[in-house]
């Protein structure tokens, strides 16, 4: 049999079997394709910085990650539609009067150049128009990097 003839004669037994070929859970688990009702309040879980960068060079590597949440670069009135859920993150140091947002979704924030000392951050996330809906602080202590090393 040719290869041609092979895959067509198993395509044509799938189909005849009637057999689904895509993953099915007992809970059809929510995805990104279909609009989802009712949907879970979002939750942002943030941990503490990586230890080695911040020890050997002073860099804070936060990780973070969110559910029934999607963190992209959509803002404005009509993005609160989207659905599943979607936003950015807003990112605040050391109680200043300025933030930023964050809608890479990468899965951590970093900070370089902090001076040595306690410092903290609040990541919170929100809605495309900017409505907080949650966040978390993270504390650490940058320690004074000899740059002679």
């Amino acid at each position: 049999m040719t290869t041609i003839t092979r895959a067509l004669a198993t395509a044509a037994f799938l189909l005849a079997a009637g057999t689904p070929i895509h993953a099915q859970s007992p809970q059809h688990a929510a995805t990104q394709f279909l609009p989802i009702k009712n949907e879970p309040a979002p939750k942002l879980f943030v941990d503490q910085p990586l230890p080695r960068p911040l020890i050997t060079r002073g860099v804070a590597i936060i990780p973070y990650r969110a559910e029934n949440f999607r963190i992209l670069p959509i803002f404005g009135a009509s993005a609160t539609d989207v659905s599943p859920r979607a936003g950015h993150l807003h990112v605040s140091i050391d109680d200043l009067p300025w933030r930023w947002a964050d809608a890479g979704g990468t899965g951590a924030i970093v900070l370089t150049g902090l001076p040595p000392g306690e410092h903290k951050v609040l990541i919170e996330i929100a809605t495309p128009e900017h409505e907080v809906l949650g966040g978390k602080v993270v504390k650490f202590t940058v320690p004074a990097i000899d740059s002679a090393r």
